[in-house]
């Protein structure tokens, strides 16, 4: 199988997107597309989902799959733009029933149906789905979120934010449902692949140093040189590091926006009696004269 990779940088969210095919196929898949958000005015785009529906026409292949490894905290899905545009099944880990339990009550999201069902495709772990020629395994890898799964293809493993280049480390487990002991064992799984095994980030935040922002690495150089998880690092101590540094972690830019969307497998919350779209913000209290504002 000649795997053919294109990934797509988005510097607003540092986010990267990737569109995965075979060689003389007429399918392909893409991981975690983004839909642009500006949240100051609340304008949405298209424009980086675009990029990819683009590059496929280029190679003459159409998107068969939409393939999320979680629902992301920093980024809207662009999922259902590109179900629309090319009739792709929107795919990703069973799990996502867990998430959405979390977070469907905290926005009144009545709409969310408990099963999963805004989903095309629930993904057990071990999994396997074939796209015209493309071998794709699915690996349940938790932490960062109960949901999270990695996507094997041929020689490349699609890791979403369990992993991060050498340089950077590893992703908070602090969310709802994340728990860093999950996490380095997800990543444990990973690193015991074949040393030479490709493997590609859905983030990039260039660490200090490094000029140019970086996406792919292998099993090896995470195994050698990962700042947070190199061989060497036992689970206690990785733990240890990782909830002392999260508990320092700002909560990410979009991550009411985010939740809201990909939970709903990338669709709009339904509209209101105006006609219009919202999404919402809920208010919480640091202090009892501010709670007093919310009885």
């Amino acid at each position: 199988m000649s795997l053919q990779i294109r990934s797509f940088f988005d510097p607003a969210t540092y986010t990267v997107s990737h569109l995965v095919w075979r060689t003389g196929a007429t399918e392909a898949v893409t991981i975690d597309p983004v839909l642009d958000f500006d949240p100051a005015s609340g304008v949405v785009e298209t424009r980086s989902a675009d990029r990819m529906l683009e590059a496929a026409d280029a190679a003459r292949v159409r998107i068969a799959w939409v393939l999320e490894t979680h629902a992301h905290a920093d980024h809207l899905s662009a999922s259902r733009h590109i179900k629309a545009r090319t009739g792709a099944a929107v795919g990703i880990g069973e799990h996502i029933q867990a998430v959405q339990a979390i977070f469907a009550p905290m926005f009144d999201a009545t709409d969310v149906a408990p099963d999963g069902r805004d989903f095309d495709r629930l993904f057990g772990d071990g999994e396997r789905i074939e796209v015209d020629g493309l071998e794709i395994e699915v690996l349940h890898t938790p932490g960062h979120t109960p949901a999270d799964v990695s996507y094997r293809i041929g020689d490349a493993v699609f890791v979403g934010d369990t992993l991060f280049m050498p340089d950077y480390g590893t992703a908070r487990a602090d969310f709802p449902g994340g728990d860093a002991v999950q996490l380095y064992r997800s990543i444990r799984r990973l690193l015991d692949l074949p040393p030479q095994t490709r493997l590609f980030m859905c983030h990039d935040y260039k660490a200090p140093g490094r000029d140019d922002y970086a996406w792919e690495t292998t099993v090896a150089e995470e195994r050698a040189r990962n700042i947070h998880v190199r061989d060497g690092v036992d689970e206690a101590d990785f733990v240890a590091m990782r909830r002392a540094r999260d508990a320092g972690l700002a909560a990410p830019a979009l991550l009411l926006p985010s939740i809201q969307v990909n939970i709903r497998a990338g669709r709009l919350p339904p509209k209101a009696a105006n006609g219009k779209r919202y999404l919402k913000l809920p208010l919480r209290a640091r202090s009892e004269r501010a709670a007093a504002l919310l009885a």
